[in-house]
């Protein structure tokens, strides 16, 4: 699991005055290994790491109304983000301008209220809503925290429940595995009139059954998702690749990877989805700290802009920057 109290060197930064907004990461309250935003703003180190500007926290069970019943516990999780970022500043970084919420959208029609005090709990910040559906047969592999069952974008009661989602202008975060991309094709064609996100690049796995067919995986990965984007409602999140699920090893290491390292490994991923969905509908994240279990927070930005450094000057606007604030409506 996580190691909260890991540090990695800080690099010397690549492109330093190149805007970014952090399109997904987290900060959680869990007893025993508590990740907070003063945690994540050191990790950021503003004025002294790369120019992030902006965030997007993204929904991770933390700071849930325990007192609540259980279809509006996630509310407390979208108030007190949504005060925190109200406040944060540190040197010209503001934290958390959008945040993904969490709502059980297996109540159906009954998932409205939620959404409507989610709404309200996020004071003009609340842009999407997560509901997470990896799931895979393995145990070596592991479920998400929400434990769902399989197929479950199929389901005719959690597709009641996204159905709600345009008419509160909110979009869908897609958190899965490679084998569950169909599943979102199948969605995505369903429900054109609502955005979705594609998490960590569809989670290509490299454990348990999927261990050492790299190649083969890749190959599959890469057809289905340049079938998903021919969904132009879908748009992609660039990163995630740290979590030990996709098998790079790096947290086996003596030493933490470098970001050339990094970028040799993500290369063929991340050129696959900005080829397939276009550098308009790709944004990069930093998925902290649930990457920090193989590497550190200023080798996965130098990662990124390796990978890209022969992108024009518009396309790492966008990629880094532009794409996420269009999205998200951050101003």
């Amino acid at each position: 699991m996580y190691d909260i109290r890991k540090r990695f060197p800080a690099e010397d930064i690549i492109e330093p005055d190149l805007p970014i907004c952090d399109a997904h990461h987290h900060i959680w309250d869990w007893a025993g290994m508590p990740y907070l935003l003063e945690d994540y703003v050191a990790d950021v180190d503003p004025g002294r790491g790369h120019r992030v500007e902006t965030s997007v926290f993204v929904e991770c069970r933390a700071f849930y109304d325990a007192d609540a019943p259980a279809r509006l516990m996630p509310v407390g999780e979208v108030r007190e983000v949504a005060a925190l970022a109200a406040q944060a500043r540190a040197d010209g970084f503001r934290p958390m301008q959008a945040i993904v919420g969490h709502a059980d959208l297996l109540l159906g029609a009954d998932a409205r209220e939620t959404l409507e005090k989610l709404v309200e709990a996020g004071e003009g910040r609340l842009r999407s809503i997560r509901h997470s559906v990896a799931w895979d047969a393995s145990p070596e592999v592991g479920n998400s925290i929400v434990n769902p069952p399989p197929h479950l974008l199929g389901n005719s009661r959690f597709r009641e429940g996204f159905a709600l989602l345009e008419g509160f202008d909110l979009a869908f975060e897609a958190w899965l595995y490679h084998p569950q991309l169909p599943d979102l094709v199948e969605l995505a064609t369903a429900f054109p009139g609502t955005g979705i996100v594609l998490d960590h690049l569809g989670g290509p796995l490299g454990i348990g059954p999927y261990a050492g067919r790299r190649e083969e995986v890749f190959a599959l990965w890469r057809e289905q998702i340049r079938w998903l984007a021919e969904r132009r409602n879908v748009i992609v999140k660039l990163g995630g690749l740290g979590m030990t699920k996709c098998g790079f090893g790096f947290e086996h290491r003596d030493a933490p990877p470098t970001s050339a390292e990094l970028a040799e490994a993500w290369r063929p991923y991340i050129e696959t989805c900005i080829e397939a969905f276009g550098p308009e509908r790709c944004m990069f994240e930093s998925n902290y700290p649930a990457d920090r279990e193989s590497c550190g927070y200023s080798a996965i930005w130098n990662a990124f802009k390796l990978i890209v450094s022969g992108a024009s000057a518009a396309e790492k606007s966008a990629l880094f920057r532009d794409n996420a604030h269009r999205f998200y409506r951050i101003a």
